[in-house]
């Protein structure tokens, strides 16, 4: 798939510590598993098995973090679209806890690994807040929190004062804080799972993108452009809103949008202070959901929907730019350094899908937006899965490939979604 516009490295490739080496595969090997996708899932997944004594091979088409690891806005949000109760009227008491506990704890997760394997990723964990944009969402927003408040964190239910103070904005009616959240550099912190995974005893192949994957008595040769193979005896499959036509139908079971990211020069420490002065990071309760944050260098960032198409031009971002001076008046002028996008890959029913459409063939596929630690913890558990064959340490059941109806309409669809979202979910005022 064709690098983003513009060229220039989007923030997070322009301050990331160096890239491990992660050679091109050059002859053929074998391994154990060999996981096929470099984001947060794969190398995961990677790290967890070589923790196990698992002999692992990844591979990847670019460099690990390539993809949308490395080119979202560092949120690490606990949780999914589903509140708890909304768990458990789908899957039943028992099952539904059980999933709320873990994707309650993702974040946990993530700020785990970079404890524990030293990593050099800038991160604060200073919470999330989601604004409220409506009185419908207020009450949505009130739920939620008491929901999670019954599982023992420690939400708080925002006023539209209290937002505003936390924010630096008068734009939301109220909203919640979740202190399980935080913030990550992320493409630092996917360098940081591949160095790790390295150390644990990982092989990781950067450069090797794979071409074929044939079943071969109880196992698998998975091929890459170059000729070399992997004789593997499972197979995990990990490549998110950049998955290709290895798996027939895989593809067309998600749609994959590019989600746009501003990022402003790094701002004086008066102005600074007036955004985000509690060093949150926040989104919103739209359908097309803004999302915003400070880095650890004090530059603004502000993300949302774009183009479905790969970007052209600088004026593709120029809504969010608009979006970030009527967050923010004081940023009127400030130079926009870094814009970028990357693929968010969207399932029907969004949630994290897990297939096996044969004995040890494992695919998990579906983000939705809240990859850094949804995708970290689903690689522990595919790791779990795959060193053990339990279904019980997956925490999402096995389902088959369906593809969406009228699948190659979809670009078409979601652009006209995204066209009536905008005039729906409710402007952006200009600030008083």
């Amino acid at each position: 798939m064709a690098e983003p516009f513009p060229l220039a490295p989007s923030l997070w490739a322009a301050t990331a510590p160096p890239p491990v080496e992660t050679p091109p595969l050059d002859r053929d090997t074998e391994a154990d598993v060999c996981v096929i996708g470099g984001g947060y899932a794969g190398l995961s997944t990677a790290l967890h098995l070589a923790g196990r004594g698992v002999a692992v091979a990844l591979l990847e088409a670019h460099e690990p973090g390539w993809g949308g690891s490395g080119r979202n806005g560092g949120q690490v949000i606990p949780g999914i679209k589903y509140d708890p109760s909304e768990l458990t009227a789908k899957y039943g008491p028992e099952a539904g806890e059980a999933l709320a506990a873990f994707v309650g704890g993702t974040a946990d997760i993530v700020f785990d690994l970079i404890a524990r394997h030293g990593m050099d990723v800038p991160h604060v964990r200073a919470g999330w807040i989601q604004g409220a944009h409506t009185d419908e969402m207020i009450r949505t927003v009130k739920r939620r929190a008491a929901e999670w408040a019954a599982r023992g964190v420690a939400a708080e239910v925002l006023d539209r004062d209290q937002v505003a103070a936390a924010l630096g904005s008068r734009q939301y009616l109220g909203g919640w804080l979740d202190p399980r959240g935080g913030g990550v550099q992320p493409l630092a912190y996917a360098r940081g799972l591949a160095r790790a995974a390295q150390k644990a005893g990982a092989a990781l192949h950067g450069g090797s993108r794979v071409t074929a994957l044939d079943r071969s008595g109880n196992g698998f040769v998975v091929t890459t452009a170059q000729g070399a193979r992997v004789k593997t005896g499972k197979v995990v499959m990990a490549t998110g809103g950049y998955t290709g036509d290895l798996v027939p139908k895989l593809r067309q079971t998600i749609i994959a949008p590019n989600s746009f990211i501003v990022a402003t020069a790094p701002l004086g420490d008066n102005v600074a202070k007036s955004i985000l002065p509690g060093g949150q990071v926040t989104s919103d309760t739209r359908q097309l959901l803004l999302y915003f944050r400070k880095d650890h260098q004090n530059r603004v960032l502000m993300g949302g929907r774009g183009p479905f198409r790969e970007p052209g031009a600088a004026s593709d971002w120029a809504h969010l730019e608009r979006v970030l001076t009527k967050f923010y008046p004081q940023l009127a002028g400030a130079p926009i350094e870094h814009r970028w996008c990357g693929r968010v890959a969207l399932t029907r029913d969004f949630l994290p899908h897990i297939h096996e459409p044969e004995a040890g063939l494992i695919i998990d596929i579906g983000c939705m937006g809240r990859g850094v630690g949804l995708q970290t913890a689903m690689g522990r558990a595919l790791a779990a899965y795959a060193a053990t064959g339990e279904r019980s340490e997956l925490p999402f059941p096995i389902t088959p490939i369906e593809p969406l109806p009228f699948h190659a309409l979809h670009k078409l669809y979601v652009s006209a979604i995204i066209a009536w979202y905008r005039m729906t979910d409710g402007g952006v005022k200009a600030a008083a």
